[in-house]
């Protein structure tokens, strides 16, 4: 069951972006650190590309599928974390346009872009929490062997079905970047005054 593994090392790697994107947004609201918009974008394009391409499509086409094929009692829940999977990417894009709103238009736009941040953190930490604690223990104990495979095979290779690239390494790539960039505590980038 190597896709338990990743799907809760995925998790965490998605939990600490939003944990920093949330320390950034509250040290900027207390005055405490200027924007940093490069921080800012690569957070947010990590939460856009790696589970919204990669992490959500692969739940939903192996591990909620064959759930639901073996429990069919799992329906409404697999239901109702496929629809989140579906707000969560409107909720993204309107993360995505305040964020460029922020950066167009300065201070009079923080306070949109904060209420989103923190709107999309708590959404996403409750679907995940729903995964973990509810779909994962029923997929360990209804799926088969030859289920874990299946999905075994598809977490475990992280490729782009439109380029034919593996991309793994790419998004631990820019999962270091924002290491790199974020400030401390979070990061080991330079503090921002």
């Amino acid at each position: 069951m190597q896709a338990i593994r990743i799907i809760r090392e995925e998790h965490q790697s998605l939990a600490a972006v939003l944990h920093g994107l949330l320390y950034v947004v509250r040290g900027i609201r207390a005055h405490q650190t200027e924007p940093d918009f490069s921080l800012l974008g690569a957070m947010v394009y990590y939460i856009d590309t790696f589970p919204e391409r990669f992490h959500h499509p692969k739940e939903d086409a192996w591990l909620f599928r064959l759930l639901q094929l073996r429990h069919p009692d799992a329906r409404d829940l697999i239901d109702r974390l496929q629809s989140e999977h579906r707000a969560g990417a409107v909720k993204l894009r309107q993360l995505e346009q305040s964020l460029l709103r922020y950066q167009e238009g300065g201070r009079a736009e923080f306070a949109v872009f904060a209420a989103a941040v923190e709107s999309f953190v708590a959404f996403e930490r409750n679907h995940m929490r729903s995964e973990e604690t509810e779909v994962i223990p029923l997929a360990q104990k209804y799926l088969t062997p030859s289920d874990w495979a299946e999905i075994d095979a598809a977490f475990l290779d992280h490729t782009d079905p439109l380029l034919g690239e593996a991309v793994r390494d790419d998004f631990v790539g820019l999962f270091r970047r924002i290491v790199n960039l974020a400030p401390p505590p979070i990061g080991v980038g330079p503090a921002h005054a």
